[in-house]
């Protein structure tokens, strides 16, 4: 039952893909550090890679490509197969939404002379990690006439940051009784964004000045933060991580990871599948899959029923029957094992860098609590087709029962009865303002996830 390190399976040659396909996602990563940015850096790949929008698509045959974009936040891709959609689709869905802070509505302030954006902290996190670190807006702002300005503040070299202080550590020893929890709260998670004053005014001068600066900059006005999307992530790109290069570390592997070995996938299949492949890259999942672009909305079978109807098969029941044959894999990431906290994992039910794609018989918490909990029937036929493709894989829990736990968009999908299972990545220091994960691993995913949509 002992898994191999893929790192040993590989010859000089396949090496040399693995870190090769290191650095593209790398690139993707960098390219992609709010759901907005994921969504559009996949569109651009799709239509390069021969896809095209389904709605400019009259009608849909075997073989072709297409790809819907619901609000800029979430992407699903498409290749017809041969056999009958009824019959079912292979599904790989992924989230592309990471651990963050938001700027709230009205959010710009001042305070004895330090300009703030105050913040409201987006999915699960350890508040204290995000002190202290150099920190970029990334966005949107929406203005009455209907025209959307993207707004990237500390990503070039020549852009200055922004971040939050912390308390120092010679006035701290109240703050440092506290639990981990309460050291850091949410309300002071505000970022400082400047300390100059505008000359010649008297009432809040630092904060007219950040005003001034955002009208020239980006034609702004401060009620235009009314209806703006700007999240405040980690500034800075991705690095190999090790003296080896045999790591990555960055913001959002959770779950971009696991977005981009589904893309990766998808493109590599060349001929016409015998079912149709879908990849889905949803929004929210970091805060329970809700909203218009979470996988709660109904936007996935929506398209099916669409693409049912472009290639002349559609009806009520056979929509329904093609939801309920399908299966899929909900490719997110999963807790690596860590010696340094080796008392929350139970060794044997651990993922482990370096060993391969991870697949997750059921998540949840305790008692199975909010699991999909797949079928043996259905894992059973997953070994076959890992096997058959040569991929390196492993089986994992996400830590120790009792200790804790998380979920992924796999029990959504399965409302309509179809097999699914968790697969995905491991990942060491997960929902981090900084992660980390194996180069292998990440290749291991990719021929995992074509595997699974030619043979599943």
């Amino acid at each position: 039952m002992e898994r191999v390190n893929a790192w040993t399976t590989y010859k000089k040659r396949e090496e040399k893909k693995v870190m090769d396909l290191g650095k593209a996602y790398r690139a993707f990563l960098d390219s992609g550090k709010t759901e907005r940015e994921c969504a559009r850096e996949t569109i651009r790949r799709a239509e390069k890679a021969g896809y095209v929008g389904l709605e400019k698509v009259e009608a849909l045959k075997a073989g072709d490509r297409v790809y819907v974009n619901t609000m800029g936040k979430a992407v699903q891709l498409y290749i017809i197969g041969s056999e009958p959609l009824e019959k079912g689709l292979n599904i790989v869905g992924a989230h592309i939404d990471s651990p963050r802070m938001d700027l709230k509505q009205n959010p710009l302030y001042e305070d004895t002379d330090l300009a703030y954006l105050d913040t409201h902290y987006y999915g699960g996190i350890k508040k204290y990690q995000w002190v202290t670190l150099p920190l970029a807006l990334h966005g949107v702002v929406a203005k009455k006439d209907g025209t959307v300005v993207d707004v990237v503040i500390g990503e070039d070299e020549e852009d200055p940051v922004v971040g939050i202080s912390d308390l120092l550590i010679h006035l701290s020893a109240t703050q440092m009784d506290k639990k981990a929890s309460v050291v850091i709260e949410g309300e002071a998670l505000d970022v400082i964004v400047g300390g100059k004053p505008q000359k010649d005014v008297e009432k809040e001068p630092v904060k007219a000045a950040i005003l001034a600066i955002l009208k020239e900059k980006y034609g702004m006005e401060e009620e235009d933060f009314l209806s703006a999307e700007i999240e405040v992530v980690p500034a800075g790109k991705s690095r190999d991580f090790g003296l080896d290069r045999s790591m990555i570390i960055g913001y959002g592997h959770d779950d971009r990871v696991c977005a981009y070995a589904e893309i990766e996938a998808m493109f590599r299949i060349t001929d016409t599948p015998k079912y149709t492949c879908c990849c889905i890259l949803a929004d929210k999942e970091e805060i329970g899959s809700v909203g218009a672009t979470g996988m709660r909305a109904r936007y996935f079978e929506n398209t099916v029923a669409e693409i049912m109807d472009k290639t002349g098969e559609y009806s009520e029941l056979k929509l329904r029957r093609a939801m309920t044959n399908s299966r899929m894999l909900s490719c997110d990431v999963s807790a690596g094992y860590d010696p340094a906290y080796a008392g929350m994992f139970e060794k044997k039910n651990a993922a482990y860098l370096g060993k391969g794609v991870c697949f997750n018989k059921y998540t949840g918490s305790r008692g199975k609590s909010g699991s999909n909990d797949a079928n043996a029937e259905f894992m059973g036929k997953l070994r076959a087709v890992m096997e058959a493709g040569k991929v390196v894989y492993q089986t994992a829990e996400l830590g120790k029962v009792d200790q804790g736990g998380g979920g992924t968009i796999a029990y959504i999908c399965a409302l309509y009865g179809m097999n699914v299972i968790d697969s995905g990545v491991a990942v060491l220091s997960m929902h981090a303002p900084w992660e980390i994960i194996s180069k292998a691993d990440l290749y291991e995913a990719v021929k995992a996830y074509h595997a699974f949509l030619l043979n599943a």
